[in-house]
């Protein structure tokens, strides 16, 4: 099921599922250690006449977020119990505390009790063993525990003079058939038993007394230490500070973090730029405090593959980090960075993903080839692309003079490792594709390799350092040339995909399928986008990748088996990705000669729109006939590369509108001249 509404503060990340129950909780890192493993935590309301859970089919739900912020906005109405709910919930950005609003409405023209019930199922550390979960008599909340981490769970109503539930129950689940403590919920009595150890859940209740044709304001909130000390900190700040001061502090920040973007979002249309806000606080909410970018957070994909996309994946993060510099949150991006260098082999390259803790990720990758002989277990593009973003980054912050230390151990090592791995022609020696299934060489991965040797020369050259200036200019022509002779199809009159060593022939063969990803070779620099064999390429892409169904989008390639939903390769040559039929907006954008040209760009920046959830999250792709969400939700990237798209729609907007006002200057020029002349 799709995660949805993602909160979050850079430590504790929060992911919805569509029904708006709790299902992904991440803390002390995003990304590392889901302390619901997946599992769904309840909430839900008890009056005399009925009972129901917020994921109950008569509950009908609006769900979204406030305004353009962080915070959930779910207005919530079961017509049959005349009872009207709103949550609201956020991510304290200052500490590392879930707060939870909920506004209870009574429709009827008498006072009625009505009693809220917060469950939480927790597996501690990523599992269920050990975990201990009591009632703190002191806090009047619960506690869970084991090792270093502590969780508390306490509320508050309006009329309640302090913090403290009205009743509680902790228990085992997962054995003996039981199913948790929730279910105590769904009578309006929970069991009160103190302390629960092993596979655990508790669940609080807070009741309220709500007039008639009125409402009462409710208040929950989940605390994150590593220490019960820390627990008793945070619980003590919620209380004096009042839960309502930290969600509108919230609230305000986040509006705030979104001002530092000085695009001129209002030459959108405003559903386009909400949307491109919408887009930088998803990505901030996958992005860790210490630097890790997180490519998607969505623990329901374990169910398919056992892993998750909980890593950084030094591509992913690069591209992801350019669209943020370009956005200025350079302080955030430089965390990246760092994170990288850190991670570097010292063979000067980086491996295929980490977890956000800075260890390696798992892969499945090997580093020995068919023969037994050694090959390096890496996609290079991820190398490459992280100095071409590291360029940009200081000097979109016009920080090159501080970069010293980031050029020594971090560009020096990669540029120099990018410089040697390549073959007799200038081409890289191969490794594996960005989509992580073909050992080769690819375009994609050379055209990186072009940018990142171009930016390692930029940073020579801002350093004086002249002959590996002229050396990693050299290695880039040489790259350069070697595409346009191995990397070029007469036949086919285009750029192809990739080559693949032949040890028979020895020689490489062809791969003539078309890949969207093939549009690197413009979005990199290695050739101008009106060049007639970029142009042909990118047509082909747009005619034979485009999904021939009611949903549209572009597929990755021909006959892509990743979530294949059919065979008909001729009409659905695979699902649409969002970053796929980005990057041919982005290309459509690149090559306009007019703003009459960038009505495509246009319209497929509403075809990613209308794809969305409609809280405005992106999957990765999305069904090629009902266009429901495939794979993970929210995609870091599909979101970073909305913004990238949107940035540079409008830096061509306003180069066109600029030429335009310039024409209309110099016509208003001849005009006086003329009529000065008159007279």
């Amino acid at each position: 099921m799709a995660r949805d509404l993602p909160i979050g503060n850079g430590n504790v990340l929060i992911n919805f599922d569509v029904h708006y129950n709790v299902r992904d909780i991440y803390f002390p890192y995003v990304g590392q250690e889901n302390q619901a493993l997946d599992h769904l935590s309840h909430f839900g309301v008890w009056t005399a006449e009925d009972f129901f859970w917020i994921d109950h089919p008569e509950l009908k739900k609006q769900s979204g977020y406030l305004n353009d912020s962080m915070i959930t906005n779910v207005a919530c109405m079961h017509e049959r119990l005349g009872l009207k709910l709103q949550l609201r919930d956020g991510v304290d950005v200052q500490e590392n505390v879930f707060i939870r609003k909920v506004v209870v409405e009574n429709d009827w023209d008498r006072e009625r009790e009505v009693k809220l019930y917060f469950h939480l199922d927790l597996h501690l550390y990523g599992n269920g063993v050990g975990d201990t979960v009591y009632y703190d008599p002191e806090l009047r909340s619960l506690v869970f525990y084991k090792g270093h981490r502590y969780l508390s769970l306490s509320c508050r109503g309006q009329d309640q003079k302090e913090a403290g539930v009205t009743s509680y129950a902790t228990g085992q689940k997962e054995m003996n058939r039981l199913e948790g403590t929730w279910r105590d919920a769904e009578d309006g009595r929970l069991g009160g038993n103190p302390i629960a150890q092993g596979s655990v859940d508790g669940t609080v209740e807070l009741a309220l007394r709500v007039p008639a044709k009125g409402s009462k304001e409710a208040w929950f909130w989940v605390c994150f230490a590593r220490e019960d000390q820390e627990i008793r900190k945070l619980e003590r700040t919620v209380r004096s500070a009042t839960p309502h001061a930290l969600l509108q502090r919230t609230y305000n920040y986040w509006g705030q973090w979104l001002g530092q973007d000085r695009h001129e979002l209002k030459l959108l249309e405003p559903d386009i730029a909400s949307f491109y806000k919408r887009s930088l606080l998803v990505v901030r909410t996958n992005t860790d405090n210490r630097g890790a970018i997180l490519a998607a957070n969505d623990s329901d994909i374990l169910k398919f593959a056992r892993d998750t996309y909980s890593y950084m994946w030094p591509r992913d993060g690069a591209l992801i980090a350019h669209a943020l510099d370009r956005s200025g949150y350079h302080a955030l991006t430089k965390r990246f960075f760092q994170f990288c260098k850190r991670g570097l082999s010292q063979d000067g390259y980086l491996l295929h993903k980490y977890n956000p803790d800075g260890s390696v990720g798992s892969s499945w990758h090997p580093w020995v080839n068919a023969r037994g002989e050694k090959q390096l277990a890496i996609q290079e593009d991820e190398t490459a692309l992280v100095l071409f973003a590291l360029w940009h980054h200081h000097r979109l912050a016009r920080t090159l003079d501080e970069a010293r230390d980031d050029y020594d151990n971090l560009v020096l090592p990669a540029a120099d490792f990018m410089a040697r791995y390549t073959d007799a022609s200038g081409l890289p020696l191969p490794s594996y594709d960005l989509w992580e299934e073909r050992y080769g060489v690819h375009l994609f991965t050379v055209a990186s390799v072009y940018a990142g040797l171009l930016a390692a020369a930029g940073f020579a050259e801002h350093f004086g350092d002249k002959l590996r200036a002229l050396h990693y200019r050299d290695k880039a022509a040489s790259v350069k040339q070697a595409v346009e002779h191995s990397l070029y199809s007469g036949q086919e009159q285009r750029f192809i995909r990739s080559l693949y060593w032949n040890d028979e022939k020895q020689s490489y063969e062809p791969d003539l399928t078309l890949d969207a990803s093939m549009y690197a070779i413009f979005d990199f620099g290695m050739f101008a986008p009106d060049d007639p064999r970029v142009a042909a390429t990118m047509q082909a892409i747009r005619q034979q990748l485009w999904v021939q169904t009611e949903v549209g989008g572009l597929a990755r390639y021909s006959n892509d088996y990743y979530h294949q939903v059919t065979k008909d390769v001729a009409k659905v040559p695979g699902n649409p990705w969002f970053i796929c039929t980005l990057w041919y907006a982005e290309y459509v954008i690149a090559a306009a000669k007019s703003e009459e040209e960038l009505k495509e760009a246009a319209d497929l920046l509403r075809w990613t729109m209308s794809h969305a959830l409609p809280s405005g999250i992106l999957a990765e792709q999305v069904h090629p006939f009902t266009g429901e969400p495939m794979s993970v939700s929210p995609l870091t990237w599909s979101h970073a590369t909305f913004v990238k798209v949107v940035q540079e729609y409008l830096a061509k907007l306003k180069l066109f509108r600029h030429r335009e006002r310039g024409s209309e200057d110099q016509s208003d020029a001849k005009l006086l001249h003329a009529a000065g002349e008159k007279r």
